[in-house]
């Protein structure tokens, strides 16, 4: 199945495939309906209708329609080669959607009933809230939190990625996604989603464009264009009148003229002068931006999202699991003074073996990898394990008094919390302990004091690792014009600090509560900046769903992925790089496009509009009248002129699909730099393609003598 979908995803835009679907696509999106969604496109078809009814009244009169029938084919083309652009923009997220379809699965789940019973019902009898036993070789049968277990899931049909991942309850990776499957050991499920509305429903949704809406800017370009489209409707019903009115004139001058506008020149006319460019291109941008993101494996649940991302200032960030791997293990055994190595890894496997976390595990990990110290039993009953709390912010064990021993508590946890815990019981905090505590910190160590009943025996080193390349990455953003100012985690300040610096981002915020990140974003948003939040817990989810970009990482809750409009498959907070490129892409294509289509309009006026005036106030024995000295282009004829120009109009939607589909290379620099480059390439050499185009066109046309 993985196979299945990376052959998908690496398909080629001009695969032989691809391209058929596309030309079928695009011959349906004729439909009335559906051209009826894009008013440029249906104007220019309606203009196509009416040059094929002149052409079959000229056939019915015996007329030579040899010009008129050019005129309409050249017509359908165009409205053919807008649909065609919109369909192959579609091709590959329907490929893609395919590929994901193919990794449905239909299985039965076990529901674990109130009375404590398994219970073997469809994945359509399940609901929101009912909770399944999932065990190694079982498929999860739908999006759900991990209540109770760990297990390694194979996740590789949804993000590409062979290395099975751990999912487990009570933590920041304890969401699970339905169809993949379930490696080793067991976990239970509570179902958050009903059937039909799973994660992989909703991929497939989005990148076969079903839920695809228009983004803002999108729309207003399309009201733009409907009310240009308009504009020069009316202009073009107006001329034949204007002509007629400037023939009689001529005439009762005594000039010859033949100013009569013919229909399959006025809807040439028409269809030249309204934007049909970026008319027929607008819809293809925005699909291929969603589909670069998909590429990326990246899930944007609406248009407005990458839009969004394209113009955020801030970038707001988790520690945990985004600029760092998250999983902090147990690195090293720092002794206070007078005590034993061995005798602190005693204390601290046993204050360990009731923790669940992969912090607790790892310190029972190291505490038989470096001393051999191996699991006690936890069932005595003279042992009472405390869990950790995060209002004690400590967990450990109470061992009563047995076998002439004494009876002893062990507490491992926060500095601060475990000081006060050993001065109510008479003991003191050394200040070697104190400095162990800071230097672990200071290297972007996660501290963790031991102490049994009034004695602390030292300080356990957890190490949360940077993940690779990501002062680099950051520096990037900052060549975008983009602050990594909102970096939060619930560290304290020395830890914050260090990590801030190896991590090179430009500030942070220390000992973080959801209400102080959601605070920072609205803070930011009031001082009128776009803010993009990453983050994987639950505790980020308020912030996600306030952030104008939230990005959820996909190794996170299903809190954090339902709170943002974005989820990130790969897990990687380093991937909003990408996201912002891409939003920067798509914003940059659409205006080059809309620059380069109204230039082009301006410069198809110069071929015909001398075309349809030069046979106005010609004096006897003159071949033209005094406006063919506006033909400046040298063009054969006025009808050559005219079909020259229909065709170019035509031809040039086809040569800007492989620019809307990949998009306009995008460099770090800023908007007055980018506008510039904008007017010189888009808007001078949409100026200027037109005359050579057109003149190109014109000399083809007069040596195949087409009219």
């Amino acid at each position: 199945m993985f196979m299945i979908m990376k052959e998908k995803k690496s398909q080629s835009w001009y695969d032989g495939a691809v391209l058929k679907t596309a030309f079928r696509n695009a011959l349906r999106k004729f439909d009335p309906r559906v051209l009826s969604k894009n008013f440029v496109m249906f104007i220019t078809a309606a203009g196509a209708l009416m040059a094929t009814i002149a052409l079959i009244r000229d056939l019915a009169a015996g007329q030579p329609f040899g010009f008129t029938l050019q005129i309409a084919l050249w017509l359908w083309f165009t409205v053919f080669f807008a649909n065609f652009a919109e369909a192959l923009a579609e091709g590959r997220g329907k490929a893609y959607a395919d590929a994901l379809k193919e990794m449905r699965v239909y299985v039965n789940a076990r529901l674990l009933t109130d009375k404590g019973t398994e219970e073997i019902v469809s994945i359509s009898e399940l609901r929101k809230g009912d909770k399944v036993l999932c065990e190694a070789g079982d498929i999860i049968p739908l999006d759900g939190e991990v209540i109770e277990g760990i297990a390694s899931v194979d996740e590789s049909a949804i993000t590409g990625e062979s290395a099975p991942v751990i999912r487990e309850s009570g933590g920041d990776r304890s969401a699970v996604t339905g169809g993949t499957r379930v490696i080793s050991d067991g976990i239970v499920i509570r179902i958050t989603v009903e059937p039909g509305h799973t994660f992989l429903d909703r991929m497939i949704s989005m990148v076969e464009g079903a839920s695809r809406q228009k983004t803002p800017n999108e729309t207003a370009l399309g009201i733009l264009l409907v009310a240009l489209t308009i504009v020069f409707l009316a202009v073009v019903l107006s001329l034949p009148a204007m002509a007629g009115y400037i023939e009689d004139s001529a005439r009762a001058l005594g000039f010859r003229a033949e100013g009569r506008i013919s229909l399959p020149i006025l809807v040439s006319l028409l269809a030249c002068l309204i934007p049909t460019t970026i008319g027929g291109l607008l819809s293809a941008v925005g699909i291929s931006g969603i589909d670069r993101l998909v590429r990326r494996n990246v899930l944007a649940v609406s248009g407005r999202a990458v839009e969004v991302a394209g113009d955020i200032d801030v970038l707001m960030l988790d520690k945990t699991g985004t600029i760092t791997f998250g999983n902090r293990m147990a690195n090293e055994f720092l002794p206070a003074p007078g005590v034993d190595d061995l005798q602190l890894a005693e204390a601290a496997q046993l204050a360990s073996l009731s923790d669940e976390t992969p912090e607790g595990r790892s310190i029972v990990v190291l505490a038989k990898k470096q001393f051999g110290i191996r699991g006690r039993h936890m069932d005595a009953d003279h042992i009472v394990f405390i869990p950790f709390s995060a209002s004690t912010r400590m967990s450990g064990v109470d061992i009563a008094e047995h076998d002439g021993r004494p009876a002893v508590s062990i507490r491992k946890g926060a500095a601060e919390s475990v000081a006060q815990w050993v001065k109510i019981r008479g003991g003191t905090f050394p200040q070697e302990v104190e400095m162990m505590v800071q230097n672990v910190a200071r290297v972007g160590g996660t501290p963790l004091v031991v102490a049994r009943g009034k004695d602390v025996l030292g300080v356990i080193y957890l190490k949360d690792i940077v993940k690779g390349g990501i002062r680099e990455r950051f520096a990037r953003l900052r060549a975008m014009g983009i602050r990594t100012s909102g970096w939060v985690t619930g560290d304290n300040a020395l830890t914050a600090a260090s990590i801030a610096a190896e991590a090179g981002v430009d500030d942070f915020m220390a000992e973080a509560t959801p209400e102080m990140k959601l605070a920072r974003i609205r803070e930011e948003q009031a001082a009128g900046r776009l803010v993009a939040m990453t983050g994987d817990g639950t505790n980020d989810a308020p912030a996600l769903a306030q952030a104008d970009v939230g990005v959820a990482m996909n190794t996170g809750t299903q809190a954090a992925r339902e709170a943002g409009n974005m989820v990130d498959l790969d897990s990687n907070p380093t991937k909003l790089i990408e996201i912002v490129e891409i939003g920067k892409q798509m914003l940059i294509t659409r205006g080059a496009l809309t620059t380069f289509s109204f230039a082009n309009d301006v410069a198809k006026c110069f071929p015909i509009f001398p075309a349809m005036f030069a046979g106005l106030f010609v004096a006897d024995g003159m071949a033209s009248g005094p406006l063919s000295a506006l033909n400046i282009m040298g063009l054969n004829s006025p009808q050559s002129a005219i079909l020259s120009t229909v065709i170019f109009n035509a031809l040039v939607i086809v040569a800007l699909i492989p620019l809307a589909l990949k998009g306009v290379s995008y460099r770090p620099a800023g908007a007055a730099s980018l506008l510039k480059r904008n007017i010189l390439i888009y808007g001078v050499g949409g100026l200027i393609a037109p005359f050579m185009g057109i003149k190109l066109i014109d000399m083809v046309i007069n040596a195949w003598r087409l009219v």
